[in-house]
């Protein structure tokens, strides 16, 4: 489960052999989000927009590194 980003207690991170669609979780100490890569939704878990916008204005800058992470994770042949 590489740690992509760290925001004081706030991280985003990829696990490996996960469900599609292509995702991302950030993760706080009270709260998890999924996060879909390709337009930044979350698709499951709940959190207030202040809570993530640090992890998602990060990831919108990243996103082709997340959807490369995404393929080494998880598309391995």
């Amino acid at each position: 489960m590489p740690t992509l980003c760290r925001f004081g207690a706030v991280s985003v991170r990829m696990y490996a052999d996960d469900h599609r669609p292509p995702h991302f979780h950030i993760v706080g100490p009270d709260f998890q989000v999924l996060v879909r890569i390709s337009d930044l939704a979350v698709i499951a878990g709940e959190a207030r927009v202040a809570r993530i916008a640090e992890a998602l204005a990060w990831a919108e800058i990243h996103r082709e590194m997340l959807a490369l992470t995404w393929v080494q994770l998880n598309e391995r042949g």
